[in-house]
């Protein structure tokens, strides 16, 4: 079983995500553990102070160390535990990136996650010692880390065994997922016929084999239209 540490000065912006959404299947299925630590329980003094001014001036507060390394040290991790921040100058978070988390990549996989999520001005840089990766959802500026780690940790969660419906090919035809990698076909449903708009005549067709090779070839079609970066090169 997978477990997560989420470390933050905010906690309770995860409540309604762990209780509302597929992560809470997944720890029901028993998928997962997911835990949010809050930082604030290694504050300093008595006002439980996580942040300070920087050294050598400048606009916001700077998270301190001293609670940073406490709560992870707190989690208990081991040699196999990958330790993510979030942060704008980490790599891009991708759909590899959660399978690998997850244990569907040919990588050794993690049994225990804990993520950092920053706030304020950012972190004091010799908090980046703890990291074992450090991850951006994308080219701009929160006000924090916990959405970034909440869109991680769903992303990751999903992919585990048991989790979605389908089996494993629920997530490897999906868009970015592993039989392809780029995007997926347009699906339709009932009715055949909505406001002039028809499903196209194939899918109602029951030629499987017909059809397999029109969502190839859509799917082909949507990557290049619209994220040729995501084709073989």
């Amino acid at each position: 079983m997978l477990r997560i540490d989420i470390i933050s000065v905010q906690p309770q912006m995860f409540r309604g995500f762990l209780e509302e959404s597929i992560v809470a299947r997944a720890v029901k299925k028993g998928a997962c553990e997911v835990n949010v630590v809050d930082l604030r329980d290694f504050g300093e003094g008595k006002w439980k102070k996580v942040d300070d001014k920087p050294y050598g001036g400048g606009p916001g507060m700077l998270m301190k160390c001293g609670p940073w390394f406490e709560a992870v040290e707190s989690c208990r991790p081991d040699a196999a535990t990958r330790v993510i921040m979030t942060s704008p100058a980490g790599k891009t978070f991708t759909q590899r990136d959660a399978e690998t988390f997850a244990g569907l990549a040919p990588l050794p996989s993690p049994d225990h996650l804990i993520f950092l999520c920053g706030h304020y001005e950012g972190f004091d840089a010799r908090i980046e010692t703890l990291a074992t990766d450090r991850y951006s959802i994308g080219d701009f500026v929160m006000t924090g880390g916990e959405l970034a780690a909440a869109a991680m940790v769903d992303a990751i969660v999903r992919l585990l065994p048991g989790v979605l419906g389908g089996g494993p090919a629920a997530t490897a035809s999906e868009t970015f997922g592993r039989d392809g990698g780029g995007l997926e076909a347009p699906q339709y449903t009932h009715p055949p016929e909505f406001r002039g708009m028809k499903v196209p005549e194939i899918l109602l067709s029951g030629d499987h084999r017909k059809i397999e090779a029109w969502r190839k070839a859509e799917a082909r079609r949507l990557t290049e239209a619209n994220r040729p970066d995501l084709l073989p090169s």
